[in-house]
């Protein structure tokens, strides 16, 4: 009996210590993403102007053409280093983060976008600790006088620091990371990168791979030679249709249904997180994806193709828009070729599957998604994370009083999943009558005294604690309109 007890005790350990490991790199991806992800306007912006105005760009312009050198060497950069700070410390921590990442970035022939996620977060957290260290001790009068000379010293010696030493150090990284993926594309196995990052898309890595790893190599590639393929890797949207596919014409039951409009929104809306639940549901199915991915990346090696910029969302749409001049079919053969092999394995594991695939199937790797997010910000236990069909918390105790001025949907970035669930409920609210504005944003910035939250199970803990005075909706699903019709009815109660 001991020895049982033993071994359960071993084996809990055991998950909880994987359990944390992962969530600690997803937080770590998570916050990384935080950095890039509200600044995508800008990599477009640069990623349109190089397409059009470059030498070998769509109308060469060589007066227009000299915005490209210092949007991506110094405009983007302090733009990643400012909301690496504001993450840290608010709107000081922006100040100082910029002015920490302009050291960095300053006289810089090469994109500093390693420097700014460092920079950044590290001038946030000197100005934070200071304003820790001196509460409460600054004369009467005095505050605006010590606040503004504070942040001005530390980011003001950041910089220097930035400029005199950290510029040199992570130009030496920038190039043995080049010249790493350089040689992985020399010896033609960057395809078999797909074997990494396709299991930790489904992980709920995406945003740390493709923003934290795969933009700053495709980025400094794309000024080179004005395209890369490193912005293809992680934004491809063909794996997960051909899943998809499969899934609309051999699943069964909910999950048959369901597919066709996960095909919209993953493929057109570019929000892959909408096909990691029928891979969990078949966790086999990941061979398929991989699969994918290999033949995706091989077919954009062969044929050379790449985009001028990172595709955000990894929509079809967006994959053009960041396709260089004569770069279309080179783009959508690897997309195809991709989703072709992904749907053949699939297909193929979804015949000869025994089970019958249906709607419980699909409910509960929905709840296992949720659970994994939970893990990712360290909201689960060990014992929910080994419990994946525990079902979906209720929405928050906090009872309306009065029509909100507002509703807010929140997500971690506050671009992809919120955006979609905001418009499902604005329409909702048109069609029952209500004209209740509906926003979206990042769940750690939701306003204190926000009264009406939508989130995702994982999030809803930090999204209490940021709106304490919010009642909080529960939204798994984004296309299930359960919890948006109940919070109609709410609505209704209060006429």
């Amino acid at each position: 009996m001991a020895t049982v007890e033993s071994s359960i005790h071993k084996n809990s350990t055991t998950v909880a210590s994987r359990g944390k490991t992962q969530a600690g790199l997803q937080r770590f991806g998570g916050f990384l993403a935080g950095m890039v992800m509200p600044n995508i306007p800008a990599f477009i912006a640069w990623g349109l102007i190089t397409a059009f105005f470059i030498p070998t760009g769509w109308t060469p312009n060589a007066h227009l053409g000299q915005l490209v050198g210092p949007f991506v060497n110094f405009l983007i950069p302090v733009l990643i280093g400012f909301t690496g700070g504001k993450l840290v410390h608010g709107d000081r921590g922006a100040v100082v983060g910029a002015l920490a990442t302009a050291g960095v970035a300053v006289g810089s022939s090469q994109p500093m976008f390693i420097g700014a996620m460092i920079m950044g977060p590290l001038g946030g957290y000197l100005v934070k600790t200071l304003d820790r260290m001196i509460k409460d001790r600054v004369p009467s009068g005095f505050e605006m006088l010590v606040n503004t000379f504070s942040a001005g010293i530390i980011g003001g010696g950041l910089a220097i620091l930035g400029f005199e030493i950290v510029e040199p150090v992570m130009i030496l990284v920038s190039n043995a990371l080049g010249a790493a993926a350089t040689w992985i594309t020399s010896v033609h196995l960057l395809p078999l990168i797909a074997i990494f990052i396709e299991p930790g898309k489904v992980l709920f890595l995406n945003n740390a791979i493709n923003h934290g790893i795969l933009d700053p190599l495709g980025l400094q590639q794309a000024k080179d030679t004005g395209k890369s393929i490193f912005f293809l890797l992680e934004t491809d949207p063909g794996p997960g249709l051909g899943i998809l596919i499969a899934y609309w014409l051999f699943g069964k039951g909910t999950v048959r249904q369901s597919a066709p409009g996960a095909i919209v929104i993953e493929f057109f809306g570019g929000i892959h997180e909408i096909y990691f639940p029928y891979v969990l549901m078949k966790p086999i199915l990941i061979l398929a994806v991989i699969a994918g991915g290999i033949a995706a990346d091989g077919t954009f090696m062969l044929l050379h193709a790449g985009l001028v910029a990172t595709a955000s969302p990894g929509s079809i749409i967006a994959e053009m828009m960041m396709s260089p001049r004569g770069g279309y079919i080179p783009v959508l053969t690897g997309i195809f070729v991709g989703a072709a092999v992904s749907f053949i394995i699939a297909s193929l594991i979804l015949m000869r599957s025994r089970d019958e695939i249906g709607g419980d199937s699909l409910a509960e790797a929905k709840s296992m998604v949720q659970t994994m997010k939970a893990q990712s910000k360290g909201l689960a236990t060990a014992a929910q994370a080994a419990t994946p069909e525990a079902k979906p918390s209720q929405p928050g105790s906090t009872t309306l009083s009065a029509l909100p001025d507002r509703v807010i949907f929140a997500c971690e970035a506050g671009m992809g999943s919120s955006a979609m669930g905001a418009s499902l409920l604005r329409k909702r609210l048109t069609d029952a009558g209500y004209n209740i504005p509906v926003d979206h944003m990042p769940v750690n910035q939701l306003p204190s005294d926000a009264q009406v939250v939508f989130t995702q199970k994982s999030l809803s803990e930090r999204a209490s604690q940021v709106a304490p005075r919010a009642k909080i909706y529960i939204v798994d699903n984004f296309l299930d309109k359960t919890t948006y019709e109940a919070f109609v009815e709410d609505l209704n109660q209060l006429k």
